[in-house]
């Protein structure tokens, strides 16, 4: 029984190194990554697609590769238009690894890689930029812009076996000082065509307002004509009609006079102190 024991434990011993190695040699390449084999430190095998592989334990490791498509957001940057004005451009890429073998000979990581993509893409999109002016850019269809620059951009970009899908551009912004001093000249222009506009219209409420005047004026003095006119027509008519009346009747005539001249002369509080003869008591006897 202890013979036994005894030769069963080099067998368990050897079977603990026989899984251990089996685990340290398989490994899974899973849908969406490539992967390469590195033997002290230098590319051996790859690029490996999706799937089981095998390498030496303990002497070869795996580094694995995104196949997807990956985005790098780039930090904004000035670019100097072709009219001289600083503008700040916020952009990023669309792009992938093709080669993860030349990847890794060339830039090993994908921290590295997108700080060749910055340097790159920048520059490119610098150039391009630099050949429109400000309003171009900002008023113009880009899309002819960022094709030149992704089509450029991937040329120098093949050696380090990526390839970029597309660039674009998120956002363009100027500087804060000049855009302060943009700012600063729109509202001086906004306020210079406000007074204008203010002094255009006061022009024309007095040109409005002084042609109301001469026509109400003008308005005013033909009533005032027309009155004028009908008001001695009038007169003449009751003067003609009071002396056709009294021509046929004078001691009626002189009734109404009497009677008029006793309203306007026996106001309230009045005192006269007349003689009983007086003639102009005639009507109140």
């Amino acid at each position: 029984m202890s013979l036994l024991k005894k030769s069963s434990a080099p067998l368990a011993i050897l079977l603990i190194f026989l899984v251990l190695g089996v685990a340290q040699s398989a490994f899974i390449v899973k849908q969406t990554e490539k992967a390469i084999v590195l033997q002290l430190g230098k590319p051996k095998a790859g690029p490996l697609g999706p799937g089981l592989h095998f390498k030496l334990p303990f002497v070869q490791n795996v580094i694995y590769f995104d196949s997807r498509l990956l985005e790098y957001d780039a930090r904004p940057a000035e670019i100097l238009t072709k009219d001289k004005k600083n503008m700040v451009v916020d952009n990023y890429s669309k792009w992938r690894i093709t080669d993860p073998l030349q990847f890794y000979r060339t830039v090993t990581s994908i921290p590295r890689a997108q700080a060749r993509l910055d340097d790159i893409i920048y520059a490119e999109l610098r150039v391009a930029l630099g050949g429109y002016t400000l309003i171009e850019i900002i008023s113009s269809d880009r899309t002819a812009i960022m094709t030149e620059v992704t089509l450029k951009s991937n040329e120098l970009v093949a050696d380090y076996g990526i390839e970029i899908i597309d660039v674009r551009i998120k956002r363009t912004d100027l500087p804060p000082e000049n855009a302060r001093a943009i700012y600063g000249r729109m509202r001086a222009e906004r306020e210079r065509m406000a007074k204008q506009y203010r002094s255009q219209g006061s022009e024309a409420s007095a040109r409005i307002t002084a042609q109301a005047d001469k026509e109400r004026a003008i308005t005013l003095a033909d009533a005032n004509l027309k009155a004028e006119i009908l008001r001695g027509e009038g007169d003449g008519i009751a003067t003609k009609t009071y002396a056709d009346s009294f021509g046929k009747a004078p001691g009626f005539y002189e009734f109404k006079k009497s009677l008029e001249a006793y309203e306007k002369g026996f106001k309230e509080n009045t005192r006269i102190i007349l003689s009983q003869d007086n003639p102009f008591l005639k009507y109140m006897k």
